[in-house]
């Protein structure tokens, strides 16, 4: 499950982004694809830093570490007695005991531990384990620890963790007078205890009173290697000097085992005691190792850590958070332009004049297709890019539904209106049809009537109307007479000619009244005495002999046209 969240996470990321991506940019602006390479390079970099913790080749793999989420203690144990290459990690209920083969390999497996392990540095403690009876040789020692000192030192500053130290330092031999393992902790700050398997931690005080003579040899004992301990360990460990920091253990340890003597076997430990105590050992359990605390481990730190699992949970809902971010974002940001681009498309339609047609229908045209996209919006709900709970369109139909019903369309153009029936006007020169104040037609002017006449033809809806007129010389009464009878000469010769019957006439006579040219000249006189034939629209012409107007009479003349 523990390989299998990083690929859940990725995949939870990139899921983040696709969504993002697809349904709440557009990509029509600029702004939309500057924030596309925003989102992929932010998914780009998380999934690097998700992907970058499996990548790590350790050389040493420990296979019986604990799960990754394990917040108990962990001990890296120098010298490590009861622990092997066989059995390099030992998990107990209150913590785990890992075995480091060669002291002056401590910073590489604290390395190695952290690489496959990352969360674990808060809760990693180092432990020395010392048998003072298997040392011989005091400059060698003093040269290891300063080596750890060293390395502790060096890894404190690069891994940013306290990394405790328990120094753990035991004896055995028949001079421990004990049944069972006896131990003398202190811890930093705290006065020492005596610890057995079968009681609970008690004082050194309380301890020598109930223990009796038996406990006073063992604090003899213990008392002796305090001082060798401090002489040639915590010496070398917590000197100052110029170039390593001093390096306190956080647990001192002072340890009596029962164990049988093996004559013979000289160390540093004997000397020492001989020459302090004048105790002269009888020999050493050189082979026996220093048992390992455990019941120190809920003493030491543990990891308070995240676990992978609630790590990939606090990352999957930070990416979760900021997408959310970026989506609200988004849909305002569209929101927005939804606003501007409609207030814009009403206000372009408000500027143009109602009299500009083509521009108007245009703009119209927009609103329309506004109008059409907010509709489908209020009926099937407004896409993800701009809803939310942030849709701002609503409001807007209204104005655009009301802006569209101003719309005037352009006028359809007139039809051109038929042009009125202009009458078809024949005029006659009254002199080459009658005889100077005669009435009646001159021999000879039928020709005349007869080329001037083709286009005047009687049909029905059509009336036939003869004028005549004189100049004004005469009396005017007579004039405007003889211009009627003359019209009625020609309108009598057009009735029979043509056999044309008498309601298709109308007959009308006006003397001098309407000159169309001066009388002051004789040209002017000869254009004046005319008849003039024309064809004018009425319905009921041709149909029956009381549909012909009156003659129109200026009044009575008492003598003839002079000419």
């Amino acid at each position: 499950m523990t390989t299998l969240l990083p690929r859940l996470l990725v995949l939870w990321i990139w899921l983040l982004a696709a969504v993002l991506c697809t349904q709440f940019l557009s990509f029509t602006r600029s702004s939309d694809f500057l924030l596309l390479l925003a989102i992929l390079l932010l998914a780009g970099t998380v999934t690097f830093r998700v992907l970058r913790r499996r990548k790590h080749v350790t050389s040493q793999e420990w296979t019986d570490l604990p799960d990754a989420a394990y917040r108990q203690p962990v001990v890296l144990c120098c010298n490590a007695s009861g622990l092997s290459d066989v059995e390099p990690v030992r998990v107990l209920p209150h913590g785990c005991f890992i075995h480091v083969a060669d002291s002056s390999e401590l910073q590489h497996n604290v390395r190695e531990l952290l690489l496959q392990r990352p969360d674990w540095g808060r809760q990693i403690s180092i432990c020395l384990n010392i048998s003072p009876q298997q040392q011989q040789d005091s400059a060698a020692l003093e040269n290891a620890l300063f080596a750890l000192r060293w390395q502790i030192a060096l890894l404190r500053r690069e891994t940013r963790q306290s990394l405790p130290l328990l120094l753990n330092i035991g004896v055995a031999g028949e001079m421990a007078q004990c049944a069972a393992p006896l131990w003398q902790v202190q811890l930093a700050g705290n006065s020492p205890q005596i610890w057995q398997d079968d009681t609970s931690p008690r004082g050194t005080a309380e301890w020598l009173q109930s223990g009796g003579s038996v406990a006073m040899q063992q604090q003899v004992l213990l008392n002796s290697l305090d001082a060798w301990a401090r002489q040639h360990v915590l010496r070398v460990l917590t000197e100052v000097h110029s170039d390593v920091a001093a390096v306190i253990p956080a647990a001192y340890v002072l340890q009596l085992q029962p164990a049988t003597p093996v004559a013979g076997y000289d160390s540093l430990w004997c000397a020492w005691l001989w020459q302090h105590t004048t105790i002269r050992s009888a020999g050493a359990a050189a082979n026996i190792p220093v048992i390992l605390p455990d019941f120190i481990l809920p003493l030491l730190p543990e990891g308070r850590g995240l676990t992978p699992g609630i790590r990939a949970l606090r990352t999957a809902i930070t990416a979760f958070a900021v997408a959310a971010v970026i989506a609200l974002c988004a849909v305002a940001w569209n929101n927005q332009s939804l606003i501007h681009r409609i207030v814009f498309d009403l206000e372009h339609y408000n500027r143009i004049a109602m009299t500009d047609y083509a521009p108007k229908l245009a703009a119209v045209q927009v609103l329309r297709e506004d109008a059409s996209q907010l509709d489908n919006y209020a009926r099937q709900g407004a896409p993800l890019r701009l809803s939310l709970g942030l849709y701002q369109g609503g409001h807007l139909h209204l104005p655009v539904l009301h802006a569209i019903s101003t719309w005037i369309p352009e006028p359809k153009p007139k039809p051109a209106p038929k042009p009125k029936p202009q009458p078809t006007l024949v005029r006659l020169d009254a002199m080459s049809l009658f005889d100077s104040g005669k009435s009646e037609l001159k021999t000879g002017s039928t020709k005349v009537m007869v080329n001037a006449l083709v286009n005047i033809k009687a049909r029905a809806g059509w009336l036939i109307v003869v004028a005549g007129y004189t100049d004004d010389t005469g009396n005017p009464a007579l004039n405007q007479r003889l211009s009627l009878k003359r019209a009625e000469a020609v309108r009598d010769w057009m009735r029979d000619t043509g056999d044309v019957d008498e309601s298709c006439f109308a007959v009308q006579g006006f003397g001098q009244s309407r000159p169309m040219a001066t009388n002051d000249t004789a040209e002017g006189r000869a254009a004046n005495r005319r008849v003039e034939i024309s064809l004018v629209p009425q319905a009921d012409a041709c149909q029956a002999a009381d549909a012909i107007p009156p003659s129109s009479q200026d009044g009575d003349g008492n003598h003839e046209e002079k000419e």
